[in-house]
């Protein structure tokens, strides 16, 4: 084994999107020190690193995803000073804190921008991308993720400033070496404050070469990311991990090969996708168990030993899993488990989203006033002037968006599902009285225990770490199982990926590791699963 022991190789991160996490001072807006007051429920849980989604000053045109001080904390979460404890007082419940870094784009209330839009000569002019052009002709066609031009002219200079998400978000121009060197003096700043790393948003998009409408994996991108190792992370023990949505396995073997000094993992979308008919995240299809198959095999074994993969199912920009691909409601606790032990099962650093641990579901949207996220707004608007159904929107809207998994934690059965004692930002999901974590907490076969076992498993196994992946059963469209080796140990991890029974035959006897059903069979030559079954055996052959 050629890959060099990393302490986040064995570590699990739990996501925490802090506005629905848990409000402290009944605001309606979960907060720091909410997050503060729930670290020993996380320490139960076992996880080792909290990836906290951005909770710096920003005008929340997009979530907080629009920064206008990378210095200082939002009043919505509270002070400098309680993220200051925070980062501390998770050390004594032995959890770092990786902060979320934007830096493809800032706030247009950044000061940077506002002095940059001030005058075409003022000295951070060039920290943007601007062109000129008549103001009702945008320089290219580029698109904006979030629909639209990616270009908004500027009345001010006459010209036009490129934003690859909401007009609020200015594309930075990283050809400007002024503006990293501010990049990496923010990141030391958090380095300095004690952090265990970064999650880098749409870093893949820092490249960009917009005149040859290059946008993911521009020809400068690895130079500026070894730039940016070599001036904040060199010698540092952190965990970084760069949100790439254009990544393949060779891309992400150029950020986590360790020999290229860039990044600890990549987040690659590619199995997130394919519910989806092309580049169209609206455009639904039913997924094909054989092509995610595939697809989590492709990178199980072609990063092996050149890179690293990170495993997840859920975040902030995707909905609830167990309603996307497992049963949420007759199979709901089975379905959930089964999907945990896929993942977890495989070799790479898991990610668990807040709620993710007690089986949270999507949210019941009946019509368009019922989102908040400007994304999924801007497409309803869009597919509707371009002539689409509305019922199918709302269809699409309802499945895939983001809203979905930003409603707030359903922390017990009370008023507000315990999120918060005033108004809450965001409405609460109706099933809160029978999905909680208080419930969750005092039933021992609660999805919580099952992601409980595995995190503890992960710890205490190298095979669950380190092991070789193989595929088996590759043509069966109702099982995934795939094997682990490691040191003459062999795992077999094996679900029921639908609500039918299913049959299998391979050799041997499997001693049960964790399953998600009282007896399992132990006999692999006659075997069955239940519905939505899955288990880890200690294969005996």
């Amino acid at each position: 084994m050629s890959t060099k022991q990393k302490w986040w190789h064995n570590a699990v991160v739990y996501q925490i999107y802090p506005r629905s996490f848990y409000d402290s001072n009944n605001d309606g807006i979960g907060d720091i020190n909410g997050i503060r007051e729930k670290l020993p429920y996380l320490e139960k849980l076992g996880i080792s690193v909290i990836w906290l989604s951005p909770v710096y000053c920003s005008p929340n045109d997009d979530n907080g995803y629009d920064i206008s001080d990378y210095y200082d904390i939002s009043p919505d979460f509270g002070t400098l000073n309680d993220m200051k404890a925070l980062i501390n007082e998770a050390k004594t419940h032995n959890i770092k804190i990786i902060m979320d870094l934007v830096v493809n784009h800032t706030s247009d209330e950044h000061k940077w921008f506002i002095e940059a839009k001030s005058s075409k000569d003022n000295k951070y002019r060039d920290y943007y991308i601007w062109r000129s052009g008549d103001k009702n002709t945008p320089p290219n066609d580029l698109k904006s993720c979030f629909g639209g031009s990616a270009w908004e002219y500027d009345a001010t200079t006459n010209e036009f400033y490129l934003h690859f998400f909401s007009k609020k978000q200015p594309d930075l121009n990283w050809k400007n070496p002024q503006m990293r060197q501010d990049i990496w003096d923010i990141m030391n700043y958090w380095i300095d404050l004690g952090i265990g790393g970064f999650r880098m948003d749409v870093i893949d998009l820092i490249g960009k070469e917009v005149d040859l409408k290059i946008k993911e994996n521009g020809p400068k991108l690895h130079e500026y990311i070894q730039e940016m190792y070599e001036n904040t992370l060199k010698d540092k023990d952190l965990l970084t991990v760069g949100e790439c949505w254009g990544a393949n396995p060779d891309i992400a073997k150029l950020f986590s090969s360790e020999d290229r000094h860039e990044l600890s993992m990549v987040f690659q979308f590619e199995h997130i996708m394919l519910d989806q008919n092309g580049g169209d995240k609206w455009n639904l299809k039913p997924l094909d168990l054989l092509e995610l198959k595939r697809v989590f095999t492709k990178w199980q074994i072609e990063l092996k030993n050149e890179g690293w993969n990170s495993l997840f199912w859920d975040n902030h920009d995707l909905p609830r899993i167990v309603s996307r691909w497992g049963n949420d409601k007759k199979y709901r606790v089975e379905s959930a488990k089964m999907l945990a032990i896929l993942l977890h099962g495989m070799k790479g650093t898991p990610y668990i989203y807040q709620g993710e641990e007690i089986g949270m579901t999507n949210i019941d949207f009946n019509n368009i006033e019922d989102f908040a996220d400007i994304e999924a707004i801007n497409a309803y608007k869009e597919q509707i002037s371009l002539g689409y159904n509305e019922k199918d929107v709302l269809k699409s809207l309802r499945t895939k968006a983001r809203d979905n998994a930003r409603t707030p934690m359903q922390w017990n059965d009370k008023a507000n599902a315990g999120f918060t004692k005033g108004k809450p930002w965001y409405r609460v999901n109706s099933n809160y009285t029978q999905i909680n974590v208080k419930q969750a907490l005092a039933d021992e076969n609660s999805i919580f225990y099952c992601y409980q076992k595995l995190i503890q498993m992960r710890k205490e196994n190298p095979i669950m770490v380190y092991g070789d992946y193989e595929l088996l059963l590759p043509k069966d469209k109702n099982i995934y199982a795939y094997k682990r080796t490691y040191q003459n140990k062999t795992w077999l991890i094996i679900c029921n990926f639908y609500e039918h029974n299913v049959e299998f035959s391979l050799n041997g006897t499997g001693k049960i590791l964790i399953s998600n059903y009282e007896n399992s069979c132990t006999d692999l030559t006659k075997g069955k699963l239940r519905p939505y079954e899955a288990i880890i055996y200690e294969w005996i052959q």
